[in-house]
């Protein structure tokens, strides 16, 4: 294998400049300049030589949006109401009818009980945590299909890391590259949080930098329901005084890879490096990324379909991103789990929190997602996936996990608990799994958050026994997990 000498995830060019994709953006260069070139090549030589096909849904995506509910909703209180359980169980809000027979929702998603023929519900997700039932440890898990070695006394995780593994998007946009001169993974409105640890399970880990996502992070405090309207598009300008200068030393890198990767002629022969780099200039120099961040082209109608709110608007932007070429959007809930308000970590508050803030705000937002992809034929070719990472508890003010939780409030559950996932090849109209009568444990078809990844990395095509090499060149698979066959049409 040919290594090109430098600092993984550096600016070969430019190694003193910062190294996340934002920063390449607003100096000049892009993110897609950066990337490991002889390892990207070398995945398509070898994808060319691998004959390998898939099942069910192999290939179907060519993007993906995930609805990250970060802080765990109830599913009890939104998807799966068990209403003839017990005053301790059953939700305070009222069951609702659905698009399909049988299939009931709560009160609090009027919206999505209309479109829910678009989409399968999975109530069978559920997981045994190792340790406590800690917010950090399994956003990490959810994101990269791993758990960590390191928890400290109060079950928060270290800091983000070289070593960690990285995100899913992250090995997408790696083993997947863009077809389109478009950044290729972009996480917004807000970095995956827990207390004071930011971003973990949110890079792209030992892979390196040059695979983080494209972080778009708009100022203003989590309640500022318009902070979507602040995105400063032209930060994805080229600055004129160094374009020139930034083009010249791409061309010699690009040179300098020529002569020293004859291991990759027959991937060279069939990608032209020219032709690459040319693609790369051209996301700046062509307005395509600037356009897409750009929400205000679109009419006030569509803007309101998905709710004049921060959630709402980010899957706005996660469709016009699509829509441009992106292939991998993270929608992270704009409020962090430890909090009050819109926070899904409903300990206290949960009738008030969840009917006037949260559960109005994904309600709106996700089916306008869905209503508005499938108007558009782009749900053929994109899944869409909104889950959080764990559930609550079935008993309320019952304490799993050593929090104080009110009469009405309900603590973390990872035993049992509700994803949606629709678009590329997912099968409309379907509940996947059971769950037994309060909604505790599965009752049919558990599914583990590892084996939604592989569900995930099956629709690009992409096997999930795939091996990658970590920090210390060790052999891993990108998840241990085989896909849902039973989620596709």
């Amino acid at each position: 294998m040919i290594r090109i000498p430098g600092e993984l995830g550096k600016d070969l060019c430019d190694n003193h400049l910062g190294v996340s994709r934002r920063d390449l953006l607003r100096v000049g260069g892009s993110g897609l300049l950066g990337l490991s070139l002889g390892g990207m090549f070398e995945l398509q030589a070898r994808a060319e030589k691998a004959k390998h096909t898939g099942g069910p849904g192999w290939g179907k995506a060519k993007s993906v949006i995930l609805c990250y509910l970060q802080g765990g909703p109830s599913h009890l209180d939104l998807w799966d109401p068990k209403p003839d359980t017990s005053d301790k169980v059953r939700s305070v809000f009222k069951p609702i009818k659905t698009k399909l027979p049988g299939v009931h929702f709560t009160e609090l998603l009027p919206n999505l009980a209309q479109v829910n023929d678009k989409f399968t519900m999975i109530r069978s997700m559920s997981y045994t945590p190792n340790g406590l039932f800690n917010h950090t440890a399994a956003i990490y898990q959810m994101m990269t299909g791993y758990t960590t070695d390191k928890v400290s006394p109060s079950g928060q995780l270290e800091p983000p890391s070289p070593k960690d593994f990285p995100n899913f998007g992250s090995n997408i946009t790696r083993l997947k590259p863009q077809e389109e001169p478009m950044l290729p993974f972009v996480m917004l409105p807000r970095p995956l949080q827990e207390s004071n640890v930011v971003g973990k399970g949110g890079t792209a880990g030992f892979l390196g930098k040059a695979y983080d996502p494209y972080y778009l992070y708009p100022p203003g405090g989590d309640m500022d329901m318009g902070k979507m309207d602040k995105i400063k598009v032209d930060d994805l300008q080229m600055r004129p005084e160094v374009f020139s200068k930034r083009l010249r030393r791409r061309a010699r890198l690009r040179d300098a890879i020529n002569e020293a990767a004859p291991e990759l002629d027959e991937a060279v022969a069939k990608f032209n490096l020219n032709e690459y780099y040319d693609q790369a200039l051209n996301l700046i120099v062509s307005g395509r990324a600037r356009n897409a961040f750009d929400i205000g082209q679109e009419n006030d109608k569509t803007r309101e379909l998905y709710g004049r709110n921060t959630f709402g608007q980010s899957c706005l932007l996660a469709r016009r991103l699509v829509e441009a070429g992106t292939r991998v959007v993270e929608i992270v809930w704009p409020k962090v789990a430890n909090s009050d308000n819109h926070s899904w970590d409903v300990h206290q508050g949960l009738e008030k929190r969840m009917k006037t803030q949260s559960a109005p705000m994904l309600d709106k937002g996700l089916s306008g997602l869905f209503t508005d992809l499938d108007q558009r034929g782009l749900l053929d070719t994109t899944m869409v996936i909104c889950v959080g990472e764990f559930g609550r508890s079935p008993q309320k003010g019952l304490s799993t996990s050593g929090n104080n939780n009110s009469a009405t409030g309900r603590d973390h559950w990872p035993y049992c608990y509700t994803a949606v996932v629709g678009g590329a090849g997912i099968k409309r109209g379907q509940v996947y799994g059971k769950s037994d009568k309060t909604a505790s444990a599965p009752d049919e078809n558990p599914v583990h958050p590892t084996q939604l990844l592989a569900t995930i990395y099956n629709s690009f095509g992409i096997a999930p026994d795939t091996i990658v090499y970590n920090h210390l060149n060790q052999p891993r698979e990108l998840v241990k997990a085989e896909p849902v066959p039973g989620l596709y049409a």
